[in-house]
């Protein structure tokens, strides 16, 4: 109980401080460009910190640690690839998209290839990338609150829920910012804190029945277990082993002393497994069965070379097209300013990762029950207390899940406010109202999905979601800034089959879950076949349809790239929303257009 009361404590004084900071934020905000781009006006350094509040999701603070933990060495490409990725923003995107003058992707897509019809696709696929990454964060929400509390877990998804859309009603991007630059900084100390005190425990003694591991043998438990399956799970076992099973097992009724020969096990829901000290580790299928092979990196042969291929290329480039990080560089200023916003959130990423990747390694010996569960993402929220069962644990348990608590909310922030200002600007007429009403949709369906689909490892979800974004946005973004032969036909028939053949292999994963998984891996983590079909597809498509490209390709393109003090630039959020002075300053700045004039 002690330990519960410190986690609510905490967790409500991150919503209380969220719901603070974005009525601070949301004072002045009264028009739409407030609401979508607040006002242009966001210096680098806030942005940079708002950006990786924003992206430092339940993949990052839960799923990164969980996945080592699982995975081992493999999955340090997750974090690598989420870090790098803004390598290529600042290179290629950052600058040229603030120049643009667009305010969501869609309206870029129209901006620069003049069709409505792109415009429409664009805004399909932003919200289907929105929702897919917004459910992994309430359900992990759920997860954090049902493990600090026992509480359901549909209640902890339907409270973020409730503070986030409050939150983005009031002031949309205006009052979201300041809460996300102070969320980074807070999940930062929440995650970097327990690390050092942890790291500290482990160098001075195993401690607490834990002793080390033969990394040439299974991963064996230290002390009796009792592990209970939160749902169905497939087991590997590689050594013969005796435990006590409650439940189902291979279809069967078991209910006292077992035998495992090596192979695998289907065990079903709510069954309880009891193993003695000293007993082997059976682990989820799919993961390392031993710890020479969690230690070592491409060790699934072809298949698992191929699926670690594709997921550099699904987050490298799928960053490039995730609408709600793209969002936030409309805010800058300039084109020079987003791009050092870029830089900034390299060094602020960077920092973050190293401590869920510890955490993740130091789990493996005091958490091993995990891999049995599956539920691994967990670790970060029990290895605390699992290490140091006394005061200490208590406080630094809650001060993780206050910082997980925190990483929910300031990136289902920053997905409503990208589905939200789509969806009221391509949908509905795209005033202050329309922005409201499709912020409380947008927040009523994730939550209805976070509560009806099955839950999976967050980073595997998110991953999904970058797969889906380098599919189709980043073809359209990369092509569209540095190629002047792309065509709105072209960008159509790319966004449809990248991202149609992303959505047809995440159909048949999840079938094939649920009928003995009999999918191949390139459905599983398809990017590195549906990255290159889509630039392909855009730049064929285009050159067949030469005709169709913008007459005025050269002065877009000039707008892009010229530097800023030229004065290019046209902030189009201003010519469709902004007051009639607005619009009277913005039309007297030097358009590009004016060269072809006499």
């Amino acid at each position: 109980m002690t330990r519960n009361l410190w986690s609510l404590g905490l967790v409500v004084v991150v919503a209380a401080i969220t719901f603070l900071l974005g009525y601070v934020g949301s004072r002045r905000a009264n028009t739409t460009p407030d609401f979508l781009v607040a006002r242009r006006a966001i210096p680098a350094t806030r942005n940079a910190a708002a950006i990786s509040g924003e992206y430092l999701s339940a993949a990052s603070f839960l799923g990164v640690a969980g996945l080592v933990l699982k995975d081992g060495i493999d999955a340090l490409w997750y974090p690598i690839g989420f870090t790098a990725g803004y390598l290529a923003m600042m290179l290629f995107v950052a600058a040229p998209l603030r120049r643009s003058g667009a305010y969501t992707l869609p309206d870029f897509a129209e901006a620069r290839l003049g069709s409505t019809n792109l415009r429409k696709f664009c805004t399909f696929f932003v919200i289907c990338i929105g929702v897919l990454y917004l459910v992994p964060q309430l359900q992990s929400a759920g997860l954090t609150l049902n493990t600090i509390t026992g509480l359901p877990a549909w209640l902890g998804g339907a409270l973020v829920t409730v503070i986030v859309v409050v939150n983005v009603l009031g002031g949309g991007m205006r009052a979201i910012t300041l809460v996300q630059a102070f969320q980074y900084w807070g999940k930062l100390f929440a995650i970097a804190a327990p690390t050092f005190v942890l790291f500290a425990v482990f160098l001075g003694g195993p401690g607490n029945g834990a002793k080390p591991v033969d990394h040439a043998d299974v991963l064996r438990f230290h002390e009796p277990v009792s592990v209970t399956t939160a749902e169905q799970v497939r087991l590997q076992v590689v050594v013969p082993m005796e435990l006590s099973a409650t439940g189902q097992v291979n279809g069967g009724r078991a209910d006292g002393d077992v035998f495992w020969t090596p192979g695998t096990y289907t065990v079903g829901k709510g069954t309880v497994l009891r193993f003695e000290a000293g007993a082997p580790v059976p682990v989820v299928e799919g993961s390392p069965t031993d710890n020479e092979h969690w230690l070592k990196p491409q060790t699934g042969g072809p298949s698992g070379l191929f699926e670690t291929y594709s997921l550099i290329f699904a987050t490298f480039l799928g960053t490039m097209g995730l609408p709600h990080v793209l969002v936030r560089f409309y805010t800058n200023p300039d084109g020079r300013a987003a791009r050092r916003t870029a830089l900034h959130v390299l060094y602020l990423l960077g920092l973050f990762y190293v401590f869920p990747t510890v955490l993740g390694v130091i789990s493996r010996l005091y958490l091993p029950e995990l891999l049995v569960s599956g539920k691994t993402d967990a670790a970060v929220l029990l290895l605390p207390e699992t290490m140091q069962p006394n005061l200490l644990g208590q406080v630094l348990g809650a001060v993780v899940a206050a910082g997980a608590f925190a990483a929910f909310l300031s990136t289902s922030s920053g997905l409503v406010v990208s589905v939200a200002g789509v969806v009221s600007t391509d949908i509905l007429p795209g005033k202050v109202r329309d922005f409201r009403w499709a912020t409380v949709l947008t927040g009523a369906v994730a939550i209805g999905l976070a509560l009806v689909l099955p839950r999976s490892d967050a980073s595997l979800t998110v991953a999904m979601s970058f797969a889906l974004a380098a599919s189709t946005f980043c073809p359209l973004l990369v092509l569209g800034i540095w190629w002047r032969g792309l065509t709105w036909v072209g960008a159509v028939a790319g966004l449809v089959v990248g991202g149609g053949l992303v959505i047809g292999s995440q159909a048949i994963t999840v079938i094939s879950s649920y009928t003995g998984g009999w999918a191949p891996s390139v459905f599983s983590m398809p990017a590195l076949v549906t990255v290159p079909v889509s630039f392909l597809t855009m730049v064929m498509i285009s050159k067949l349809t030469s005709r169709r490209r913008p007459e005025d390709v050269n002065q877009i393109l000039l707008r892009f790239h010229a530097p800023d003090p030229l004065g290019f630039m046209r902030d189009r959020d201003v010519q469709r929303f902004g007051t009639a002075e607005e619009k009277a300053r913005l039309a007297e700045r030097r358009d590009p257009r004016a060269w072809d004039q006499p």
